[in-house]
This record gives C-alpha cells, sequence and structure tokens, in this order.
C-alpha cells in the first residue's frame, strides 16, 4: 500500500556499510586504531621484542608503543613475559585467526584462481588433494581447446603417477612418505610410469628444490601435467593445483612458462587460505 501523506522518514540503515564506505580518506579511518594495527602486525613479524626496540625500529615513542601494547594485552592480543621482558603475539590472536580459516573453502577459493590459470596458460587446470593414498581431484577449469585432459571432480589417480601426486609426495615428512611408498603399489600404466621406488624417492627431492611435479605421460600416453602443493599455516601441502594437456602443446619450451604459471597460482591459492609460501631464495 502506498502512503498518502508527506512525512519524512529516517534513511534505511545500510547492511554493514554505511554510505560512503569507499571513502578511504582520513575522515574514515581512526589513525589511533591504524597506529595500534600496525604495532601489532610489526609485533607478529618480529617475535619476541623489548619496549624499546618496538618503539626504536617504527619509529615511534616508547609511551604511545607502551599505552597500545598494554591495549592489546587486555584483549589477549599480545602478552608480555616478564623474566625477559619481551612482548609477543598472544593467543588470542590465534583464536581470531582459527575463525577465518573456518570460514574459507578451499574449492570455492580455488575457483577464480582455477579460471585464471586456464586462461594465463590455455590448459585445463585441476585442483586436487590426497586421499587414502590417492589424488582426489575436487574441481576442474577446462580448456576450449579440442583435446584436452578432463579430471571430473571425484576422479580418483594414483599418486605416484600424478603431477598433484608427486608434488604432494614430495612435501610429506620422511616417515610418512616411506610408509606411503611402502604402502602403496607402483603400478606401471605407460613406459615412462616410475616404478622403482627410489627412482621416485630421488626425483621428488627434485621436486620439492625446485617447486613444482611434472607427470610427462606417466599416467596417459600422449598427456602431461605441472603441479605445485598449496601450503596452510603450518607449510603442510594440503593440496595441489595443476595444468595438464597434450605433448604437442605442452613441450619442453612450454615447461619453464607454464610452471611458472602453477607456481604463482599455488602461492596465490595459498596466500588465500591463510598459508604460506616457501622461500627458494637461499
Amino acid at each position: 500500500m502506498v502512503s498518502q501523506d508527506n512525512q519524512d522518514y529516517p534513511p534505511r540503515r545500510s547492511r554493514g556499510r554505511p554510505r560512503g564506505w569507499t571513502d578511504k580518506s582520513d575522515q574514515n579511518t581512526i589513525k589511533s586504531l591504524d597506529r595500534a594495527m600496525e604495532v601489532f602486525e610489526y609485533l607478529s613479524e618480529a617475535q619476541g621484542k623489548s619496549l624499546s626496540s618496538i618503539a626504536s625500529e617504527m619509529d615511534q615513542s616508547a609511551a604511545t608503543v607502551y599505552r597500545i601494547l598494554v591495549t592489546l594485552e587486555g584483549r589477549g592480543l599480545v602478552e608480555f613475559d616478564p623474566a625477559e621482558q619481551f612482548w609477543h603475539i598472544g593467543p588470542r590472536a590465534f583464536v581470531i585467526g582459527s575463525r577465518f580459516l573456518r570460514r574459507t573453502s578451499l574449492v570455492d577459493r580455488a575457483r577464480p584462481v582455477l579460471r585464471r590459470l586456464m586462461e594465463a596458460t590455455g590448459e585445463t587446470a585441476n585442483l586436487g588433494v590426497e586421499r587414502e593414498g590417492a589424488v582426489l581431484f575436487l574441481s576442474q577449469v577446462e580448456t576450449h581447446a579440442s583435446i584436452r585432459a578432463f579430471f571430473p571432480p571425484g576422479t580418483l589417480s594414483p599418486m605416484h603417477c600424478s603431477g598433484i601426486g608427486k608434488a604432494l609426495l614430495a612435501q610429506m615428512p620422511s616417515e610418512r612418505l616411506a610408509k606411503m611408498l611402502a604402502d602403496e603399489t607402483l603400478d606401471a600404466f605407460t613406459q615412462a610410469t616410475i616404478t622403482d621406488r627410489e627412482v621416485l624417492q630421488r626425483e621428488l627431492q627434485i621436486i620439492a628444490q625446485r617447486g613444482y611435479a611434472i607427470d610427462n605421460e606417466e599416467r596417459n600416453r600422449g598427456m602431461r601435467c605441472i603441479a605445485a602443493p598449496i601450503l596452510d599455516m603450518n607449510a603442510e601441502a594440503v593440496a595441489g593445483i595443476s595444468v595438464s594437456g597434450p605433448t604437442s602443446r605442452i613441450g619442453s619450451e612450454e615447461m619453464t612458462a607454464l610452471s611458472r604459471h602453477v607456481i604463482e597460482a599455488a602461492q596465490e591459492l595459498s596466500l588465500s587460505i591463510g598459508g604460506v609460501v616457501p622461500d627458494r631464495t637461499g
């Protein structure tokens, strides 16, 4: 029903953001809160710092930094070690971070990454995890090319002859890897399949060093795959991302460029779930 009177009503409240929320000017920021977050972020990267060190390295007054730390301490976000006279990140910070991790969905966050990877490489992009000694494919974005790899969600593939499988094996702790290889039958699917455990272990060492794995016609003749691991907050591999395609398009000349795209996609997805990116500069 339409109202007939001319009464002015208050504006409707925004759900979550007020009008003009895109305005990031000083008038819409709380400077003291922003400064506090700078201290909090700095301490998270440089655990175990004295008050004087934090103040000096951040070019802030000791009194200002102290008030910030005491306020954060009251919320459990930082804590003080009286014996060492050092400040550390507190347990509440982990609780809040864990809530973020609970709301993340690997598959949902992977979809745009997979699409960009497919568009950048022109090849089918895949996401998979380890389940009971095999690779379980969770998601895929297919290339538009007529000849393409196809691993629908739910497909299982042996670890030892899969790009994602070998990328995950290369990140496993030595004891778990030894048990995995002892329990798994290294069946041959093509002439290129690695069926010798010592040969496979040497390749896994190379994969761990360079950051990506290659399935070189080891599962299916005429098909290659390049994969990299997705790492969580503990630097443990929780999934793998890959591109797959025919050898006619993925030759030795294309390997370097494709591997770079795959590694970048793996790093992007790792960071989006709160994980880490390995430092390979050393």
